[in-house]
């Protein structure tokens, strides 16, 4: 239940962008849902329809584009195939979550600047 605070968060921040701006209408907006971000995209979108009523995004459709997590070497940058040992198979470093995979991110924000 999380993610209405989240989208509490996304208006409230998507405002401070368009007031910034002198936007006149957002139209539209673009997050990013890392697959261990610990969002759910379907409650998260719901709690969008919900919420944007009488703010500024009111008439701005959401796009969620989903990240799926993912891990490789820090040091050669090889991929770790998904479900293996999270260890490099070229020098056996310990791999690293690459970015995206557990973060949310707001992607863009389409607005009406006069």
């Amino acid at each position: 239940m999380h993610e209405y605070s989240l989208i509490e968060a996304l208006v409230t921040r998507v405002e401070a962008e368009a007031r910034k701006r002198n936007a006149l209408a957002v139209h539209k907006l673009s997050v990013r849902v890392g697959e261990l971000s610990g969002v759910d995209p379907e409650l998260f979108q719901t709690a969008y329809e919900t919420f944007r009523a009488g703010t500024i995004c009111a008439d701005a459709p959401l796009t969620l584009t989903r990240v799926a997590a993912s891990w490789s070497c820090p040091r050669c940058k090889t991929p770790i195939a998904r479900g293996a040992i999270l260890r490099c198979p070229a020098c056996d470093a310990p791999g690293k979550l690459d970015d995206g995979s557990d973060a949310l991110t707001l992607d863009g924000i389409e607005m009406e600047v006069p």
